[in-house]
């Protein structure tokens, strides 16, 4: 099963409720709004500002806010800055290989990983925000956070 880091998904649902948002907001509001515990929310607002998804304004009226519009992040970018490089095998993209040439399939995956690349790289958070009715469903930063709201890595 193909799956994302719990940090990369973490990432997405961040800049996402952030982009909701006006002005700029706290990291342990970001952890109400968003129901993941504030050192998590602390340490991905800290990869997403390193790779300039995020601008953080120090201070007593300091925080967060997105540097470019929710429409202009990618989701292929958002799972790089946090994960590394999106690849199926270690192969691919000329990796390293546990099994060598003995398999047959050498540059055969290469296909299928651009495949997920370009996909990825072609949804906005945006348009995960605007299809997804579990954000719409979350709390603003001025509501209360909801019951437990557990995250599954995708």
């Amino acid at each position: 099963m193909l799956k994302l880091s719990r940090l990369a998904d973490y990432a997405i649902v961040i800049l996402v409720k952030l982009g909701e948002q006006e002005g700029v907001v706290t990291s342990p509001t970001l952890a109400a709004i968003t129901g993941v515990p504030e050192p998590t929310v602390a340490k991905v607002l800290k990869v997403l500002s390193a790779h300039g998804f995020v601008l953080s304004q120090r201070g007593a009226k300091g925080g967060y806010r997105l540097a470019r519009p929710l429409v202009d992040i990618s989701v292929a970018s958002v799972i790089t800055a946090v994960d590394g490089k999106i690849a199926l095998t270690a192969c691919v993209d000329g990796g390293e290989c546990d099994t060598g040439v003995s398999c047959g399939l050498c540059g055969s995956w290469d296909t299928i990983n651009q495949a997920i690349r370009t996909t990825l790289e072609g949804i906005s958070l945006e348009s995960m925000r605007s299809k997804a009715s579990c954000f719409s469903n979350m709390p603003r930063s001025n509501a209360q956070p909801s019951a437990a709201m557990p995250r599954e890595g995708i």
